[in-house]
């Protein structure tokens, strides 16, 4: 049975002509501005909110969430940073923003908030850049949050667990809830090493379907952590896809943990086992490098050659980039396969 949805279907026709462009890192530009502890508190910025997080007992340096509303400056500019280089969906700042991984902060109190500011910011960016011609769509972004549902935490108990499905559950369902409101186009359940995990977001989703009356597109990536082509978890790419087609997802993918060029083979699995579902990639550039200037090996000009090799073996309908990726990343990445002919889907076409 084919999913009726209620928004998004705009970008349901563009991946039948197209390859889409997906922005890149939030984490690596947000670095750019070499923000301080007083900073991520909302002193200086314009949002006058700082406040109420002045006198919050621990640190607060590097929840990224928490700059939507203490610096909606910052984030807005980074979304406008991916649409100027021709990105067609950016993410919604909210990757943390679970009350499981706001825990870490003390602010698990206000994650939901955090849900709602960011998908109005990307909304509104969004909207800005948006033509009749080129429209851009909002994704939902939904992280893994820090803790996993199938790894014991303790090596001396196999047994042992730090999070429950039921908690995950609930803290996806009030993240899915406050990203519908805020207005999204898409639900992106992304750098899944849990596939766990990964369910118990999807089942949140259809559960705030139910109770909102929409329906979104979801896109699920996964994370193959190194060379044995697994999750964290323990799957392989195949594993993952026969856990998660349940949802009828628009799009599976990978992102993260890989540059292209290691990734290739597990998008090449991917796009074989999943024939009849849109893929989308967006990998890290390349390998971990404290000297470069984003942290990472590639430049733009080789994360876009690797995946214009993607574009051309017909594997990818998706594409754009994660950690140490930038606006200058994006624009390559979209000049190098946004001229290529799409995946085609071996079923035929999905209908909304």
């Amino acid at each position: 049975m084919q999913r009726t949805y209620t928004r998004g279907q705009g970008l349901v026709e563009a991946l039948r002509k197209r390859i889409v462009i997906i922005d890149g890192a939030m984490g690596t530009m947000i670095q750019r501005f070499k923000l301080d502890e007083q900073q991520y508190r909302g002193a200086g910025g314009p949002s006058g909110l700082g406040p109420r997080w002045a006198q919050h007992p621990g640190d607060l340096k590097g929840n990224n969430e928490l700059l939507s509303l203490t610096r909606p400056d910052v984030i807005a500019q980074i979304h406008e940073g991916y649409l100027a280089a021709g990105a067609d969906i950016i993410e919604t700042n909210t990757f943390g923003a679970t009350t499981i991984a706001q825990a870490d902060y003390g602010l698990q109190s206000w994650a939901r908030e955090m849900n709602l500011v960011s998908a109005a910011l990307a909304r509104a960016a969004a909207d800005r850049y948006s033509t009749a011609q080129r429209p851009r769509w909002v994704a939902g972004a939904l992280g893994p949050t820090p803790r996993t549902a199938s790894i014991s935490p303790d090596v001396n108990d196999p047994g042992a667990r730090n999070v429950t499905f039921d908690e995950l559950d609930a803290a996806y369902h009030e993240q899915a809830l406050a990203l519908i409101e805020g207005g999204v186009d898409v639900l992106l359940v992304e750098t899944v090493f849990d596939t766990l995990n990964a369910k118990a977001a999807l089942f949140a989703i259809e559960r705030a379907f139910d109770a909102t009356g929409e329906c979104l597109p979801i896109i699920v990536s996964g994370t193959v952590t190194d060379a044995s082509g697994r999750l964290l978890s323990g799957q392989t790419v195949a594993a993952f896809w026969a856990s998660v087609r349940h949802a009828r997802p628009l799009a599976v993918g990978l992102n993260c943990a890989l540059g292209a060029a290691l990734m290739k083979p597990y998008i090449q699995e991917l796009a074989r086992v999943a024939a009849d579902t849109y893929i989308s990639c967006y990998p890290n550039a390349g390998l971990p490098n404290p000297m470069s200037e984003t942290g990472f090996d590639e430049t733009p000009e080789d994360t876009a050659r690797l995946l214009h090799t993607f574009a051309v073996e017909g594997l990818v309908n998706i594409v754009g980039g994660c950690c140490g990726t930038t606006p200058e990343h994006i624009a390559a990445i979209g000049r190098a396969a946004g001229a290529c002919a799409p995946r085609r889907l071996f079923s035929g076409l999905l209908a909304a």
